[in-house]
């Protein structure tokens, strides 16, 4: 069976072409700047490689029709045919009444666009790129394996909010969960340990406390504003900021704004939210670089205390995501705070490794993993399941 995964992000499409069950990537390709006139399109089939730049993609529908073409030529092709392509997968994030792993029917869409407020720069671009798979591969079945799927397991006191209950009840406000392919993958790979603290730190970020492999807890809530900071979302503030913000003559578009396009590393640092532009501004001498660094640490260390207690102890913790396997100077401040914990770090590997590995040292009573996201290997199982069941 050969299924399509793609990753839609507001202005990139990722791609990777899976046979199943032997779990071999046959292709993939990448679309950057999608909606520009400097795109670029990146495809690989073993040897072969395109690389495309200062590219017209004005759309989602250019960008997959390119990666299609592509797939299907006569030289560096995939497929015969598009028509060899069985099921196309999405790591999807939020739809109201669905939380796992679902065939993307109209109702399913429809529970998308009812959250589309709560996630709208993520819905958005899904139900647009669902919607040209539609019109591109038509027979083809579509799934969404939603990142709430994981985080069903969270206990009822952590999910629900202390508000008022008839809004849990009403409107389903409640702790959601985020990230959970990153996360599942973590306890997949650490699954000989019982107490895990999962780091997914990136654009967007979350901590996760996994319990025998199961979503105890996580840092996002209702929506993915939620948490520790992110590049440009501020994660956790107070909720009365919007009256007071909004009496002080600020309108609910700029708070918004503010929230979730201009906050985070990027509204500290003056920078952006790109943790190298920061970096290179903290060695420039930027004190509001080295805060906005400061503060994402903190927040992290917030969480990781408050789930040590939750689980009774840790086992392990691990770092994913461009800045957890990237930059070392945040994991030795998390993981320094540990040290009364018994953490020892192993700073040789912390600090000049790569890939996969351990970064504690072998007398740590707690192990320290970098293990490098593999979302998609978790969508397209979920989708061979549910395919394969029908």
């Amino acid at each position: 069976m050969k299924i399509l995964i793609c990753n839609a992000g507001s202005t990139s499409l990722k791609f990777k072409l899976w046979n199943m069950p032997a779990l071999n990537i046959l292709a993939e390709g990448r679309v950057e700047r999608v909606g520009s006139t400097d795109a670029v399109f990146h495809y690989l089939n073993g040897g072969f490689a395109i690389r495309q730049s200062s590219l017209s993609i004005p759309d989602y529908t250019a960008g997959i029709r390119m990666f299609l073409d592509a797939l299907s030529a006569p030289e560096g092709g995939a497929v015969a045919s598009l028509s060899e392509i069985d099921a196309v997968g999405f790591k999807t994030v939020l739809a109201k009444g669905f939380y796992g792993v679902h065939e993307l029917t109209e109702e399913v869409k429809e529970g998308m666009r009812a959250y589309f407020t709560v996630a709208p720069a993520h819905n958005g671009p899904y139900l647009e790129a669902i919607a040209v798979f539609e019109k591109l591969l038509p027979d083809v079945p579509r799934v969404g394996v939603f990142e709430t799927a994981f985080h069903r397991t969270i206990p009822m006191a952590r999910r629900v909010f202390p508000v008022p209950y008839e809004w849990y009840e009403k409107y389903g406000v409640m702790r959601m969960g985020y990230h959970g392919a990153s996360h599942g993958f973590i306890a997949q790979k650490l699954a000989g340990r019982r107490r895990v603290i999962s780091c997914h730190l990136g654009g967007s970020a979350s901590i996760c406390a996994i319990l025998d492999g199961k979503s105890v807890d996580n840092s996002f809530g209702f929506s993915l504003q939620m948490g520790i900071p992110h590049a440009s979302r501020t994660g956790d503030v107070d909720a009365y900021l919007v009256p007071f913000l909004m009496e002080q003559g600020l309108t609910i578009k700029e708070i918004y704004d503010g929230f979730g396009k201009n906050g985070g590393l990027k509204g500290i640092s003056g920078t952006s939210g790109d943790i190298r532009d920061i970096d290179a501004a903290i060695r420039a001498g930027s004190e509001r670089a080295k805060l906005a660094l400061d503060i994402l640490a903190t927040h992290i260390i917030r969480y990781v205390g408050a789930y040590a207690m939750e689980l009774g102890g840790v086992d392990a913790i691990a770092f994913t995501g461009g800045i957890g396997e990237n930059y070392a100077p945040l994991r030795r401040t998390v993981l320094e705070a540990m040290g009364f914990m018994g953490m020892v770090i192993d700073d040789k590997a912390n600090a000049h490794g790569t890939g996969e590995r351990l970064i504690s040292a072998p007398k740590s009573a707690i192990e320290a993993h970098v293990i490098p996201a593999n979302e998609e290997l978790m969508v397209v199982r979920s989708t061979y399941a549910l395919i394969n069941s029908k």
